[in-house]
C-alpha cells in the first residue's frame, strides 16, 4: 500500500482569517478546531496550518520570535494539542510550518552576544550595502546595523533578519524545533523557503539576473549545499513512526532542480509552483504536467495559496476556476487546496489602503497591492457582522458585504461550488493508476487513470466532444442536445467521466 501523503489532499488553514472564538476579530487555533468536522465532510485528508508561534506579526506570523510556543493571539499550546487530538480522531493528518531561513529582528538571538554567528552581517560596499541583492519584498535586502557599522541580510523584511546556516548552532536549535513538533504527534511540516538557508560563498553580486529564480541560480537560492539540511532531517522524520513527512516550498530555475529536493534521502514532497504558474493554454498546461510527471514520482498539484492571487480572479472567471480544478484533482499526486478556493472566493482588490498589513505593500509604497487580497476572513454564514467568521465586525481585514452569498451556509446546494469539492474529493478517493493522454479536438485536455477520463475544454468557446462514458461530474453544465452524439463542453469546462 503507498502511503498516505502520495495520494493525499491537504487543505491549507491561514489560521487568522479560518475562524475566530474569542470574539477579536482574529482567527484562532480554537476555531480551526471548532471547523475540523467541516474538512472531514468536505473530504480532505489532512490539514496545513501557516504559522501560530509567537510572532510581532511584521508578516503575518512568519517573522517567528519562539518556534515553541503558540502566539496569546492564536491561543494556547494546550489548544495546539487539543486540536492535533480532534484531528487526528476524525481521521485527518495535521501539518505545521517550520520557517528556518530567518526569524524575527524580535528574536531573543538577535540582541544575544552570539548575533554576528546566527545572522549574517557584513560590512558595506563604500556608502552601500555589502551586495545587489534584492528582496523579495521589494527594495535592497540589506539593512544597517544600528549597533555597528556592518549591515545584516533580509531577503524578506528588514525586520526578517537572515540566519547564517554556516554556524552548528542554528542547524541544532532547528532539528530540536522538528523533533519537538514531531513529539507532539504532527505528521508532517512545511517548510518555508526551502531553498533559501544556505547562500553562495562570498556573497556575489546577483547581478542581471536580480530576484528571477527562473532565470538561473541564484547566490541565495536553491544553492547545492541546502540538501544537506534536508538529508539531515529526513533521518530525524523517518526516526518516528507513522510516515511523517517533509514538504518543501522550494523555487528552483528547472523542474530536475527542484525534484532535487524530493531525492529518496531527502524530503517527501515539494511545491509544484510551475503548475500554479502556467498560462491557461492546452499546450502550457499539458507540458507542466508532463514535466512534472517526469521528474516526480510523487507529484503535488496547487492552484492558490496564501502568497499568490486566488485562482478564480487569477484566470478570469468562476468558470474556469472550478474546470481547472477539477483539471488538478483528477492528476495522479496530491493536491493541496487553500482555504475558501472551495467557496469560489474572488481576490480582493479593492481593501482600504489603511487596513493591508503585507510588509509587500508597505516597502513598495503601495505599487504592489501585496497579498491580503487572499487573506480575508472566510465567509461562514449569511449572518453579520462577520458572516459567522467572529462575533466582532471589526474583523483584521474587512470582509465585502456581499460575501455572505458565497459562505457555507448559502452553498448548501447542488449546483454550488462546496458541492462540486465535495463531490469530487469524494470521487477522487476512487482514482487509481498512472495518467494516459488521449486524442482530442484541439484546445482539449483528455486523459485516462483506470477507468476515469477527465476532459477539459481550455479555449474560449464551446468544443463538442464525444462521450468516453457516462458522466460522472462536470464543472458546469453540458449541453447535451446533439444529434451527433457529442457533448459541447463549454469554454473553461471540465467533465469526468466513468
Amino acid at each position: 500500500m503507498s502511503p498516505w501523503w502520495q495520494s493525499a489532499v491537504i487543505y491549507q488553514v491561514y489560521v487568522r482569517s479560518f475562524a475566530d472564538t474569542d470574539g477579536d476579530g482574529v482567527g484562532d487555533l480554537g476555531g480551526v478546531r471548532s471547523r475540523l468536522p467541516y474538512l472531514r465532510e468536505l473530504g480532505v485528508d489532512g490539514v496545513w496550518l501557516t504559522p501560530f508561534y509567537r510572532s510581532p506579526m511584521r508578516d503575518g506570523g512568519y517573522d517567528i520570535t519562539d518556534h515553541r510556543d503558540v502566539d496569546p493571539m492564536f491561543g494556547t499550546l494546550a489548544d495546539f494539542d487539543a486540536l492535533l487530538a480532534d484531528a487526528h480522531a476524525l481521521g485527518l493528518r495535521l501539518i505545521v510550518d517550520l520557517v528556518p531561513n530567518h526569524t524575527s529582528d524580535t528574536h531573543p538571538w538577535f540582541s544575544s552576544p552570539h548575533r554576528r554567528r546566527r545572522y549574517i552581517f557584513r560590512p558595506g560596499r563604500g556608502d552601500g550595502p555589502p551586495n545587489d541583492w534584492e528582496s523579495v519584498f521589494g527594495g535592497p535586502a540589506w539593512s544597517k546595523d544600528p549597533h555597528s557599522d556592518d549591515w545584516y541580510l533580509h531577503l524578506f523584511d528588514a525586520s526578517q533578519p537572515d540566519l547564517d546556516w554556516d554556524d552548528p548552532a542554528v542547524r541544532q536549535e532547528y532539528a530540536a524545533v522538528l523533533r519537538f513538533w514531531l513529539d507532539r504527534g504532527v505528521d508532517g511540516v512545511r517548510i518555508d523557503v526551502a531553498h533559501g538557508l544556505v547562500k553562495a560563498p562570498g556573497l556575489p553580486d546577483a547581478g542581471h539576473a536580480g530576484q528571477d529564480h527562473r532565470g538561473g541560480i541564484l547566490p541565495y537560492f536553491d544553492q547545492d549545499d541546502v540538501h544537506e539540511v534536508y538529508r539531515d532531517w529526513r533521518k530525524i522524520l523517518d526516526s518516528y513512526p507513522g510516515d511523517r513527512i517533509g514538504i518543501a516550498e522550494a523555487w528552483a530555475p528547472t523542474a530536475d532542480r527542484l525534484a532535487n529536493y524530493t531525492r529518496p534521502d531527502e524530503l517527501h514532497q515539494a511545491f509544484n509552483f510551475p503548475f500554479l504558474l502556467s498560462p491557461w493554454q492546452a499546450g502550457a498546461v499539458r507540458a507542466v504536467i508532463d514535466q512534472t510527471l517526469r521528474t516526480n514520482p510523487a507529484p503535488t498539484w496547487v492552484l492558490s495559496n496564501h502568497d499568490v492571487q486566488r485562482h478564480v480572479t487569477r484566470l478570469g472567471s468562476l468558470e474556469r476556476a472550478r474546470g481547472a480544478t477539477l483539471l488538478m484533482l483528477a492528476l495522479p499526486g496530491s493536491a493541496y487546496l487553500y482555504q475558501g478556493e472551495e467557496l469560489g472566493l474572488p481576490e480582493v482588490l479593492d481593501l482600504p489602503d489603511d487596513t493591508r498589513q503585507d510588509p509587500t505593500w508597505r516597502r513598495s509604497q503601495g505599487r504592489d497591492p501585496g497579498r491580503d487580497g487572499c487573506r480575508v476572513p472566510l465567509p461562514w454564514t449569511g449572518e453579520p457582522p462577520a458572516f459567522g467568521f467572529s462575533a466582532s465586525a471589526a474583523t483584521w481585514l474587512p470582509m465585502p458585504p456581499d460575501w455572505w452569498q458565497l459562505s457555507v451556509q448559502a452553498q448548501q446546494t447542488p449546483d454550488s461550488t462546496l458541492t462540486m469539492y465535495r463531490r469530487a474529493l469524494h470521487i477522487r478517493r476512487r482514482m487509481t493508476g498512472p495518467l494516459h493522454w488521449q486524442d482530442a479536438p484541439d484546445g482539449v485536455l483528455a486523459f485516462t487513470r483506470s477507468a476515469l477520463t477527465c476532459t477539459t475544454n481550455v479555449t474560449d468557446h464551446g468544443v463538442d466532444v464525444v462521450p468516453p462514458g457516462t458522466l460522472l461530474l462536470a464543472s458546469t453544465a453540458l449541453d447535451t442536445a446533439r444529434s451527433t452524439g457529442a457533448v459541447s463542453l463549454p469554454p473553461g469546462a471540465t467533465a469526468w467521466w466513468h
